[in-house]
C-alpha cells in the first residue's frame, strides 16, 4: 500500500484523488470493478485501481500535463474511461468529459471551449473525430487511445502512457503524491458540457469540493452499502453518470461496467446486481415490452392479461388521487398475472435489485406505478448538470411516486413567486466556463442557482417537477399548459417512441408523434400487415391506434389540454438529425422548425 493511501484513512477527503485514497485505505483487496473480458467477468480490487490510475497519472506527468490543464476524454463508459479520468485527476488535471455520440463539429466546440492540451479517446472511430478537426485544434497536442494500438508519437495507447508514467515514478516515486498533494479542492475537477438544447453547450465547471459534497451527501443518505454491487451503462460525460462514479469511489461498493446498452439486461443477470441508474427510456421500453407481449399473448393469456391492465390502470389512477384500491379482482390480477410479471423482470436483472434510480428527465408516473406494482422499486432523483445532478431523490423506506423526492443531506430548495425551483448548496456549479454573464442570469449574489424548472414543494419537503419554465405553452386562451406531462403519459402506449406537443399562442395543443420501431414490426406481424417501417406508420390500422391513445388520453385532461390534431412521423428524432441531445432530450424548437408546414397545416 502506498504512503499516500496510508496517510488517507486519517483524513477526510476533499478532493477526487483523496476520496480514493481513503477507500482504498480502508478496503484495498476489496472488489472495486467487475469488467467482461473474453466472455468472462473478472474483478478488479481497490489497491488494483488506484495502481493503474497513478501509472496513468504519471504518464500524464511526463508527457508534459501541469496543474490544471485540460484533458479531454471520449468513448463509451468503460473501465479504462474511469481509470483514464482518474489519472488525470491524479495528475492535478481537469477531465473534459464529451458525449461518445457527439459529432465531429460538436467535438471541437468543446476542445476549443476548454482549451484541452491532451485527449483521450476509446477507439479508431473516436480518434478520427480529432482527425477531422485536427487543423482547427492545434492546442491538442497528444491523442491517447484507450482501446487500440498507438500510431506514432501523435498517439499512443494505455500501455505506452502507463509504461512512461512507470519510467517516471523509477525516477521519482514522489511524483503522484506531489500533484495530489497541491490540489486546491476548489480547484475545476471537471467541464461537463451541457446538452445544448437552445444553443451552444456550455462548460459546467464543478470543483473537487463540489464532488466531495456530493459523496458526503449520499454517504449521509445511507441508502447504498459497501456490499452492494451497481451496474452501470449510462455515458460518463453525462452529470449522472459522474455522480454515481464518484459514490461507488466514496462508497467502496462493487462497480459491474456493462459491455454496451444493448447488453444491459444480459450482464445485469450475469453480475446480479442489487442497484441499477437509469434514464426514464430505459423503463419506458421494459413497461412497454411488458404491455406488448401480454396484449399480444395468444388466446386466454392474452385476455387475461388486458382484463388485469384494465385493473392496473383503475390502481394507478387511484394512487395518483391518493386513493387506495383493491377488490377480490384486483387480488387475482396480482397472483395471476402481476406477481408473475414482477418475477420475470426481476430475474432480468439478476434478481438482487434492491431498486432502481431514475434520473436525467421526467418519468411518467404510471410506470413507476407499474414497476411498484410488481415489486420493482424506482426511485426518481433530479438535478442538473450545474448542480452535480444529485440534488433530490426518493428514499427507499419513503418512495412518493410522482415526486422527486427530498433534498440530499446539505442542498437548499425554494420555489420563487413565478414557479421557479431555486436550489443552493455545495453541489452548486462554480461558474459557466469564461461565461460570466451566463452564468450571473442563473446563479445569484446569494447563492441561488435558478433552475429553469418549474415545480413545487409538498409539506413532507418532496420536490414534484410541473415542466421546464421555457417549455410551458400558453395558448391564445391564456392557459398555462405543462407539454412534459401530456407526452410522458401518451409515451406509456407500447408503439408510441417520442411526442412533441405544440401550441404556444394557438388555439388548441397538436402533437408530432414517432413509434418504436420493434414494437411497431411486433404489432404489424400480430395484425398481419406488411410493409416497410417508414411505410407503415403511415398506413389506417397504425393511425386508429394511436388515434385510440389520444382519444384515451383526452378523455382524462382538460378541453384546453386535450391534442385535436396530431401526425406520426415516418422516423423517430435523432441525434445524427439534429432533433436530440447526446442525453437523448428532444430539442424542440429544432423539430418545430423542421416540421412547421405540418404544424402550421393544423390550424389552417
Amino acid at each position: 500500500m502506498s504512503t499516500a493511501a496510508v496517510k488517507a484513512a486519517d483524513i477526510t477527503p476533499r478532493t477526487l484523488p483523496e476520496i480514493v485514497l481513503a477507500t482504498v485505505a480502508r478496503s484495498p483487496h476489496g472488489v472495486a470493478a467487475r469488467v467482461k473480458r473474453d466472455g468472462e467477468w473478472i474483478s478488479l480490487a481497490w489497491n488494483e485501481l488506484e495502481d493503474m490510475a497513478r501509472r496513468y497519472a504519471a504518464g500524464l506527468i511526463a508527457l508534459g500535463v501541469e496543474p490544471g490543464d485540460r484533458v479531454a476524454i471520449i468513448g463509451n463508459t468503460t473501465i479504462e474511461w474511469a481509470l483514464s479520468e482518474l489519472g488525470i485527476h491524479m495528475a492535478a488535471a481537469t477531465s473534459v468529459p464529451i458525449y461518445q455520440s457527439n459529432l465531429p463539429h460538436e467535438v471541437e466546440h468543446c476542445i476549443k471551449d476548454s482549451g484541452a492540451v491532451m485527449a483521450f479517446a476509446e477507439n479508431d472511430v473516436q480518434l478520427s473525430k480529432f482527425e477531422e478537426i485536427r487543423e482547427r485544434t492545434p492546442a491538442l497536442r497528444q491523442l491517447i487511445v484507450m482501446n487500440g494500438k498507438g500510431e506514432g508519437d501523435r498517439v499512443i495507447d494505455l500501455d505506452a502512457l502507463a509504461s512512461m508514467g512507470d519510467e517516471l515514478l523509477r525516477k521519482t516515486p514522489s511524483a503522484v503524491d506531489d500533484r495530489i498533494a497541491v490540489i486546491d479542492p476548489e480547484q475545476a475537477a471537471c467541464f461537463l458540457y451541457t446538452s445544448g438544447t437552445t444553443g451552444l453547450p456550455k462548460g459546467v465547471v464543478l470543483t473537487h469540493a463540489t464532488w466531495a459534497f456530493e459523496a458526503d451527501a449520499l454517504e449521509k443518505l445511507g441508502i447504498v452499502f459497501e456490499d452492494d454491487e451497481e451496474i452501470i451503462f449510462l455515458p460518463l460525460a453525462h452529470s449522472f453518470a459522474q455522480v454515481l462514479k464518484t459514490a461507488w469511489l466514496k462508497l467502496g461498493h462493487a462497480m459491474a461496467f456493462a459491455e454496451s446498452v444493448e447488453k444491459l439486461a444480459d450482464n445485469a443477470g450475469e453480475v446480479r446486481p442489487t442497484m441499477m441508474a437509469a434514464v426514464p427510456r430505459v423503463f419506458e421500453k421494459a413497461f412497454n415490452k411488458v404491455i406488448a407481449g401480454g396484449m399480444e399473448a395468444p388466446g386466454i393469456k392474452g385476455k387475461l392479461f388486458a382484463w388485469a391492465m384494465e385493473h392496473f390502470d383503475r390502481y394507478a389512477e387511484a394512487r395518483k388521487d391518493g386513493r387506495q384500491y383493491g377488490g377480490a379482482g384486483f387480488v387475482l390480477a396480482n397472483r395471476l398475472v402481476f406477481s408473475k410479471v414482477g418475477n420475470k423482470l426481476s430475474e432480468r436483472f439478476g434478481g438482487r435489485i434492491r431498486f432502481f434510480v431514475s434520473g436525467g428527465a421526467p418519468l411518467s408516473p404510471r410506470i413507476a406505478f407499474f414497476f411498484d406494482l410488481v415489486g420493482l422499486k424506482i426511485l426518481e432523483g433530479y438535478g442538473l448538470t450545474e448542480t452535480a445532478a444529485a440534488t433530490c431523490v426518493n428514499r427507499p423506506d419513503k418512495n412518493k411516486i410522482g415526486t422527486v423526492g427530498p433534498p440530499v443531506p446539505g442542498m437548499e430548495l425554494k420555489i420563487a413567486e413565478d414557479g421557479e425551483i431555486l436550489i443552493r448548496g455545495g453541489g452548486v456549479m462554480k461558474c459557466y466556463h469564461e461565461q460570466p454573464e451566463a452564468t450571473k442570469e442563473v446563479l445569484d449574489e446569494d447563492g441561488w442557482f435558478h433552475s429553469g424548472d418549474v415545480g413545487e414543494i409538498d409539506s413532507d419537503g418532496y420536490l414534484k417537477i410541473t415542466d421546464r419554465k421555457k417549455d410551458i405553452i400558453v395558448t391564445a386562451g391564456g392557459k398555462n399548459i405543462a407539454p412534459q406531462n401530456i407526452e410522458n403519459q401518451l409515451k406509456t402506449h407500447p408503439l408510441i417512441s417520442q411526442v412533441v406537443v405544440h401550441g404556444d399562442k394557438r388555439k388548441f395543443l397538436s402533437a408530432l408523434i414517432t413509434l418504436d420501431p420493434e414494437s411497431l414490426a411486433r404489432w404489424a406481424a400480430d395484425k398481419g400487415i406488411g410493409a416497410d417501417k417508414e411505410a407503415l406508420t403511415q398506413t389506417p390500422e397504425v393511425r386508429s391506434a394511436i388515434q385510440k391513445a389520444v382519444d384515451d388520453l383526452n378523455a382524462t385532461l382538460p378541453s384546453y389540454e386535450t391534442i385535436k390534431k396530431f401526425k406520426i412521423l415516418p422516423r423517430e428524432f435523432t441525434q445524427e438529425g439534429g432533433e436530440l441531445t447526446p442525453t437523448i432530450k428532444i430539442k424542440r424548437k429544432v423539430v418545430e422548425k423542421r416540421h412547421k408546414d405540418i404544424l402550421d397545416s393544423f390550424y389552417e
